[in-house]
């Protein structure tokens, strides 16, 4: 590595705290769970978790426990009865279905136009509605590091946060955790619920 690499690495390394990089963490994984299915290595990681006895640390510690009591096989079974099923799911886990009621709606032309500006896009090869819970974890994960360009100033953090994911988000993981088809994704829900909240209370807080 050259001297200047190094003074480049060196330069970009304080953009982000450690607590900004725990939060994208958190949405990252969250995204990942809800993304799909978690295969074996994913399900280990999970099992690996473990809290402190705040409110959030105590949903992760039970996330951690149904994980290593679950097999892959059975969590891709409860994913498709909540998500995909004969039709639809049990759960439709779209920002515009939580705030209008119907699918493709305002919500998600909102959400086209804030990605648009932030140099955000969907992937190719991805076929649902960009307002799916699982992508607007991963766009906020992505916010928060600057993992397309810059990190994201809280206000932005803030203003994506408050617009996208605050007014429907928790309703949904509370959704979640109370689905009838819900086990391993109960505690999913529970743990996104508590960060739900844990992040809307850090954001009203915030002098921005």
């Amino acid at each position: 590595m050259t001297q200047d690499s190094n003074m480049t690495a060196t330069a970009e390394l304080p953009a982000v705290s450690q607590e900004d990089r725990l939060r994208a963490d958190l949405y990252n994984f969250l995204g990942a769970l809800l993304a799909g299915p978690p295969d074996d290595m994913l399900l280990s990681q999970t099992a690996g978790l473990s809290g402190d006895d705040s409110d959030l640390g105590t949903a992760i510690n039970a996330l951690a426990k149904i994980a290593s009591l679950s097999k892959p096989q059975t969590v891709e079974r409860e994913f498709n009865k909540l998500f995909i099923g004969l039709g639809r799911g049990e759960l439709l886990p779209y920002a515009s279905y939580y705030m209008t009621g119907f699918l493709n709606e305002k919500p998600l032309a909102t959400l086209r136009q804030d990605m648009a500006a932030r140099g955000l896009s969907r992937a190719d090869n991805v076929y649902e509605p960009e307002d799916n819970i699982a992508s607007l974890m991963e766009m906020m994960g992505a916010l928060i590091v600057g993992r397309f360009g810059t990190p994201a100033t809280l206000a932005d953090q803030k203003t994506f946060f408050n617009r996208h994911i605050s007014p429907w988000a928790g309703h949904f993981y509370s959704d979640l955790e109370a689905a009838k088809n819900s086990v391993f994704y109960a505690a999913v829900g529970a743990v996104g619920r508590v960060f739900v909240d844990i992040e809307t209370e850090g954001f009203r807080m915030s002098a921005e």
